[in-house]
């Protein structure tokens, strides 16, 4: 990869992805925040630990995999990588594991079919919705793991090492979304291009 060229990646998710709860690329919710943060995504750090990218935020609060996948392809225009996050609005609604899974996989075919180089980020520990939340993530993640992509592993990132199945204290700002240090970490540390990985 020569220096000096800009990567336009396209990250279409969630609220995770938007920059909850400090940020959204939509500037009219931006408008309803208090003091809205830039820094409240991991984009925004994937950016500074890599002047070649140019990180393109397509996040919308509480989608679905179903949902984030109808909006693939006018994220990804133009777009020389995808990133895909979502399922743990699957979860939270009581949806199949197994369905939003194959959402995903879905999606990293539909990448691929467009000429992209894909990546799949895996699900965050959910604190708000432990201990109950905990199985399905685990098993969405395992799921996740088995389908042929490059993994960006979110959860790793986030995960306290004492207290399994959630993120740790000063990791999240709500017990639902990540803290600026959180997506700092997720920006910084699990994030990484998927350049000549399949």
């Amino acid at each position: 990869m020569e220096t000096g060229r800009r990567i336009l990646v396209a990250c279409l998710g969630d609220s995770i992805t938007a920059g909850s709860p400090l940020w959204d690329p939509d500037p009219a919710v931006r408008a309803g925040m208090p003091e809205p943060d830039p820094r409240s995504q991991y984009e925004h750090w994937a950016e500074l630990a890599d002047s070649r990218l140019e990180l393109r935020n397509c996040g919308i609060y509480g989608q679905r995999t179903d949902e984030i996948a109808a909006r693939l392809e006018g994220c990804a225009e133009g777009a020389e990588v995808l990133v895909v996050q979502g399922g743990i609005n699957d979860i939270a609604q009581g949806r199949s594991v197994e369905d939003a899974a194959a959402n995903l996989s879905a999606m990293v075919v539909r990448g691929r079919e467009l000429g992209l180089e894909v990546a799949l980020a895996n699900v965050l520990p959910w604190n708000n919705g432990y201990p109950q939340a905990d199985t399905p993530i685990r098993r969405l993640n395992h799921l996740i793991q088995d389908i042929d992509v490059h993994v960006l592993r979110f959860c790793e990132a986030l995960e306290d090492p004492g207290r399994p199945g959630r993120m740790r204290e000063d990791w999240t700002d709500d017990g639902d979304h990540p803290s600026v240090e959180g997506y700092r970490r997720l920006g910084e540390l699990a994030f990484s291009l998927p350049i000549g990985s399949r």
